[in-house]
């Protein structure tokens, strides 16, 4: 249980980070890992670890390390990643097409359970994953049909605004936004923007400095 009621997302994020180590160090057999090896492997400190766990109350034992089982379990309950999520996607381009088939979304217990699109020519057909794109106007249907609570938005950027007032008019609480542009949602609806040229533009920078 957090400490807090306020976690800086930085702290979150770096939470996920912490979980994909762990994650492989449990599946070969390591039972403990002290904070220096674990910051080693997600480069950061000791000590940002170890105020990263903090936050959500005692982890380990001094000079014997994390229980890798346990501290991997008590991570994914903080981050709500112990249970599956149901996500449904709108704009179905090569990067929605590409999201879909990603299978590392599955095996992290994100599935995608719906796709839509408002082009005429890929409206009911099927993709390689099994699901059929629907058309736009059955995005409110779909989502309180199938329980979706999350929604991913890969749209040009004009569009994007309004497919998320879309989505979360249909009951959509949290959307993941790939279209190069941000988007204004209300307080109860969580959003992250994903725009790639921003990363880009972060390594052009460093480019610069050592070229």
């Amino acid at each position: 249980m957090a400490k807090s009621s306020k976690i800086p997302d930085p702290t979150i994020e770096r939470l996920a980070q912490y979980s994909r180590p762990l994650e492989v160090l449990l599946k070969n057999g390591a039972l403990l890992i002290l904070s220096e090896k674990l910051a080693e492997l997600c480069g950061v400190s000791p000590a940002q670890v170890r105020k990263d766990l903090a936050y959500f109350g005692e982890f380990g034992i001094r000079g014997v390390g994390y229980d890798i089982r346990a501290l991997l379990q008590e991570i994914k309950h903080i981050l709500a990643t112990d249970r599956e999520w149901t996500l449904c996607i709108v704009g179905m381009g090569n990067l929605g097409r590409a999201l879909v088939e990603n299978e590392n979304f599955q095996r992290r217990g994100y599935n995608f359970v719906a796709v839509f699109d408002s082009d005429p020519k890929k409206i009911g057909k099927t993709l390689p994953c099994g699901l059929t794109i629907e058309p736009a106007n059955k995005i409110r249907e779909l989502i309180r049909k199938l329980g979706i609570t999350i929604g991913v938005i890969s749209t040009p950027p004009f569009e994007a605004q309004r497919v998320a007032n879309l989505l979360i008019d249909s009951g959509i609480k949290a959307i993941l936004n790939f279209a190069p542009t941000r988007i204004r949602t209300p307080d109860n609806c969580a959003v992250e923007n994903v725009d790639f040229t921003v990363k880009l533009e972060n390594l052009a920078y460093h480019l610069g400095k050592i070229s």
